[in-house]
């Protein structure tokens, strides 16, 4: 049967850690296509830019199966929430440009993992908060909120954006 598990799994070193390093949004259209290895993406085609940025602290990325025996379905809700600090007029500007379109999302973990969100959909900015706390040492930023929903959870990605295919834009 096509939905047979093939593989066991031995409980494993305590050697990785939580949190993420950095996420990359890609503009949606400009990959057009990927080359998966054993459901990792290996390459992509097309003039995909991946603008970085870094992050640090309270950021998450979680990704829920839900499965419905009576629908015959299987789903996996991809949910990103983003915490950066400091208000800035082009942080503004690139906030309303995210909320207009649909991104693929490069997340990657303090493991040096990557992983692609919204492989064929994309993803949508689902709710943002731009606030500055009352007293000085109270948060000043962005909150934002994303979520993608594909039949199959984020792929791995293997090797760097740069020799998969992308361009890479640091932040300033």
């Amino acid at each position: 049967m096509a939905c047979d598990i093939s593989l066991g799994r031995t409980e494993q070193c305590k050697d990785s850690n939580g949190g993420l390093r950095a996420v990359y949004f890609v503009n949606w259209g400009d990959a057009t296509s990927y080359t998966l290895v054993d459901g990792s993406i290996t390459a992509v085609l097309g003039t995909p830019t991946a603008y970085k940025y870094d992050l640090k602290g309270t950021s998450t990325f979680e990704q829920s199966v839900t499965s419905s025996r009576e629908n015959g379905t299987t789903f996996v809700d991809q949910k990103l929430s983003l915490n950066i600090n400091k208000l800035t007029a082009a942080d503004h500007k690139q906030l309303k440009m995210l909320s207009y379109g649909r991104p693929q999302i490069v997340v990657e973990d303090n493991n040096g993992n990557l992983f692609l969100a919204g492989l064929t959909k994309g993803c949508d900015l689902t709710t943002a908060a731009i606030s500055t706390g009352a007293a000085l040492g109270d948060a000043s930023g962005y909150k934002m909120e994303f979520q993608g929903m594909e039949k199959e959870a984020a792929n791995f990605m293997t090797g760097t954006l740069s020799t998969i295919g992308f361009t890479v834009v640091e932040g300033i």
